[in-house]
Order: structure tokens, then sequence, then C-alpha cells
């Protein structure tokens, strides 16, 4: 018995531990994107869950990168929280449709007002259109994270070489390459004619005629059992 408790201790202690690993790992601020291909246009969404058992999140700061600037960013309001973005003067200056931009929005600031604060347990979504996007595999936002009762979480480690999550990660989108995101449409659009045109194989006119053969051998069948059928009942009526 005594074996059996210290394995059942042991087993006890370490899936504690692999919770308390976990969870930290899963409450980070995060962006998401149904759709981010290079060169294109985007809504991203950042999703601030609030990782505190006492405080309430009152201020997200999200920053954008300067070194692949975006000529366009659109901000959609959020119920309770005020935002404000703010433009830099870019280094070197970018085409938006034959324009040239010299400054572009640069960091994201969300205010929480009255009692819109990110709560114990809850978590809140930021919505921005942003593009075009640039041609890079994946585009790094450093985040801040500010709770009511002054502690400032910095979002802000970037992607580790070996793949291992550092212990701050910074929200980061993939981007897809615009040629990879137009396979699958090729793709089918060059395989439908087949599949169609096999689908739709004109009748030959053995069919026809193998058809036509059917329908009067059934129905001389149809005749000869009813004449059957009446001789059938003439011979019973003169027994």
């Amino acid at each position: 018995m005594s074996l059996l408790k210290r394995s059942a201790a042991v087993a006890g202690m370490v899936t504690a531990l692999t919770l308390a690993l976990a969870v930290p790992a899963s409450a980070h601020v995060t962006v998401n994107a149904n759709t981010a291909v290079q060169g294109g246009y985007a809504k991203v969404t950042f999703r601030v869950p609030n990782e505190s058992d006492t405080a309430s999140t009152t201020k997200v700061e999200v920053n954008l990168p300067a070194d692949t600037p975006f000529a366009s960013v659109s901000l959609k309001p959020v119920a309770g929280w005020t935002m404000a973005p703010v433009k830099s003067k870019l280094a070197k200056p970018i085409d938006a449709h034959g324009t040239q931009i010299n400054e572009a929005v640069t960091k994201i600031t969300w205010t929480a007002t009255g009692d819109a604060a990110i709560k114990p347990g809850q978590f809140q979504e930021f919505d921005v259109s942003l593009g075009p996007l640039p041609q890079v595999p994946q585009v790094v936002f450093k985040a801040l994270q500010t709770y009511s009762d002054g502690n400032v979480v910095r979002w802000i480690d970037e992607p580790t070489t070996d793949g291992t999550e550092p212990e701050k990660p910074a929200p980061v989108l993939k981007l897809t390459a615009a040629a990879a995101a137009d396979a699958p449409a090729a793709a089918t659009s060059s395989t439908a004619p087949t599949v169609s045109a096999a689908g739709e194989a004109e009748p030959d006119g053995n069919g026809t005629w193998a058809g036509i053969v059917g329908i009067v051998l059934g129905l001389a069948a149809l005749v000869l059992g009813l004449l059957a059928y009446r001789r059938s009942g003439q011979s019973t009526a003169g027994q």
C-alpha cells in the first residue's frame, strides 16, 4: 500500500506541476487572423486574457513594427474602451498605391473606462484592420498589459530559434506567401473541368437501344401475364 500511495503522490505532483506550467503559457496576449497574406489586407484580433487573481486589466498597448510599417491602420471601437493610435515619422518612406507615406501608426493604446476593465477570469478582444502586409514570414507585435494594481506585464520576447516558448512571448502573426495562398484556388480551377467532363459523359447509342429493348420486353411480359391470368380464370369457371 505504501508503494501505491507514493506512486499516487508522485503522479499528483507531476500533474500539478504540468498544469502550473501550462496555464501561464496559454494566458499570454495573442494575435490571430482568418487570412493573412503577404501584400494583402487583414483584420487581426488581439486577444488579451486577464491572468491576475486580484487585479483587472485597465490598459493594453500594442506596438506595430517600425521596420515593416503598415500604410493603412483602422481600429474597431470596443465598448467601454478608448483607443489612441500613435503615428511616427518613418526612417524610410513606404509606397502605398503610388503614394509616398512618410509616417505610419506605430503604437495603439486601449484604455478601459468605467467598469469595462478586464476582470479576473475574463478576456477582451481588440480588432484592427492592417495592410498592406509586409513580404515577411511573420510580424511580431510587442504588447504591454497594465493592471489596476499598477503591475505591467511586458509581452515583448521575440520567438526563439529553437522553437521553445519564451517567458513573455510577444504576439506573432504568421503570414502566408501570396503564391501559396493562390495555389489551392488554381488547383481547383484546373481540375474542375476534368471532373465535370467525366461526370457529364454523353450517352451512346447502344445504351439508348438497350433501354428501348428492355421496355418492350417488359411490356410483352406484362401482356403475356395478363393473358395467362384470364385463361386461368376461364378454365376455373368452366369446371
